[in-house]
């Protein structure tokens, strides 16, 4: 069985308290994490300025190089799991194996990693808006006859990570090339992927001082939100809510992603069904990023039912089947307590589960130590609790709404793919404060440009510009 150490200050460390993880079909032991307690997190953040030191001494050119270099050892590699070394297929097996992740999501979700790692000079370019980096070794420069001049919110970045896709860890790997050091809070079932990366820049030649993973309970994750100068959370609506006005805290939600089809392409609604599909279920419709509604102004029954028929096909296959559309539940009481919620909420009228009708059959799927849902298509109006319901697993509400008062009611909406060539309607959406990223055209909401961010901005979250002059003596 593998041991999976804390990484504090860059070195590793075994604790005598450990969390078991085990394979979600056979129940067998596939690793143990050392856990740490807060008061280490306390002691450990305490030291990051001189880590921040450390980072400020190289130069963005290096930090650059170093990470690229980082995405091709990530990749390509065996690197060290605890006392083991660990080639990248046997991470992607260990990953798949206590989250439930099919592989071929797994392998998938972990290119996006070494994308962003391999492309960080793109990546910054989006998140800093084309500033020269070389700004960030001085704190100050001239830009196209402007000086220019940041420092950074923090001098360290902590993040409280989730189990579900590996994919996610790819909005953390910035914070490092912009030299602030990391604290990182693995997710219980996901220690593998975070391992991996800090692993790989560690290789690359990043300073140890300045990786840190942190297993650690609730109260842990606690003391590295209130103790970093800066973080990310991510989780549901009970967890994130509490620090929802907390501007040192970037914010990882539910997305209440949303297409929305205009007047004059509610009846060409056929062109879009496989966009739709794409959107839903991509990734097994796990991210923030999956459409959990789609909005019209009429058809909203014919359209259900399409996307109904499709979706009903999918079928629960096993974690390492090619084939498989659908991550299992490593824990199925959990698929079982969002299905019972889902069938709670449709008992009041005005809601009809296609899905379930053409199936014939309910949406949870168990199979000895494992649960799977499937896919969800409920044609719902305006004021259902489920118009703008979000779940773990491929769901989406077809709701009939006016073009006039879509942007009035669709709520906080993520990703917004807006399938209308109306102007007026174009400008709205431009103008909405619903509306984090805008799609204009048939771009699935699941498909990323990586030199934009789509939630949030993390150079302006650890860096903020200010006024600047000096003079000659």
């Amino acid at each position: 069985m593998i041991h999976i150490p804390a990484l504090r200050l860059g070195k590793l460390y075994k604790s005598l308290a450990t969390v078991k993880l085990v394979h979600h079909v056979t129940g067998d032991s596939v690793a143990e994490i050392s856990q740490i307690n807060g008061s280490q997190i306390v002691r450990d953040i305490s030291r990051m300025g001189e880590a921040r030191a450390e980072l400020q001494a190289i130069s963005m050119a290096k930090m650059v190089a170093m990470v690229k270099e980082a995405g091709r050892i990530f990749a390509s590699e065996n690197l060290p799991c605890g006392s083991e070394s660990q080639s990248f297929e046997d991470y992607i097996r260990c990953l798949s194996a206590t989250t439930g992740s099919p592989m071929v999501f797994c392998k998938r979700n972990a290119g996006k990693v070494e994308f962003v790692l391999r492309n960080i000079d793109t990546i910054l370019a989006g998140l800093t808006r084309g500033i020269n980096l070389e700004i960030l070794d001085a704190g100050h420069g001239t830009m196209d006859g402007r000086t220019l001049c940041f420092s950074p919110t923090c001098e360290s970045f902590g993040a409280i990570l989730p189990s579900n896709s590996p994919g996610v860890h790819s909005l953390w790997v910035p914070a490092i090339a912009l030299k602030i050091p990391l604290v990182l809070k693995p997710g219980r079932e996901e220690p593998w992927t975070p391992n991996r990366v800090l692993q790989a820049l560690l290789k690359a030649g990043i300073p140890p001082m300045a990786l840190n993973l942190c297993p650690a309970d609730h109260a842990g994750a606690g003391e590295i939100l209130r103790g970093a100068g800066r973080s990310m959370l991510f989780g549901d609506s009970s967890t994130t809510d509490p620090y929802r006005n907390d501007h040192r805290v970037e914010i990882h939600g539910p997305g209440f992603s949303k297409i929305l089809l205009g007047e004059d392409q509610a009846d060409n609604w056929r062109n879009y069904l496989d966009l739709m599909l794409e959107s839903i279920a991509a990734n097994g419709g796990r991210s923030c990023i999956n459409v959990s509604g789609i909005w019209t102004p009429r058809h909203g029954k014919a359209i259900a039912q399409a996307l109904g028929e499709r979706l009903a096909q999918v079928q629960a296959r096993a974690w390492d089947d090619p084939k498989a559309e659908l991550a299992a539940f490593a824990n199925p009481d959990v698929a079982e307590r969002i299905s019972a919620m889902a069938d709670n909420l449709l008992q009041t009228p005005g809601a009809v589960d296609v899905t379930e009708k053409i199936r014939g059959s309910s949406r949870l799927v168990r199979e000895g130590r494992c649960a799977w849902l499937l896919p969800t298509i409920v044609n719902c109006d305006t004021q259902h609790p489920l118009a703008n319901k979000e779940f773990l697993f491929p769901y989406a509400s077809v709701v009939e709404c006016p073009q006039s008062d879509m942007l009035k009611i669709i709520g906080p909406t993520l990703v917004a793919t807006a399938l209308t060539q109306d102007q007026v309607f174009r400008k709205d959406l431009m103008n909405s404060k619903y509306i984090d990223r805008i799609n204009l055209g048939p771009i699935p909401s699941t498909r990323l440009t990586w030199d934009q961010p789509h939630e949030g901005n993390l150079f302006t979250h650890l860096y903020r510009q200010r006024a600047f002059q000096q003079s000659s003596f």
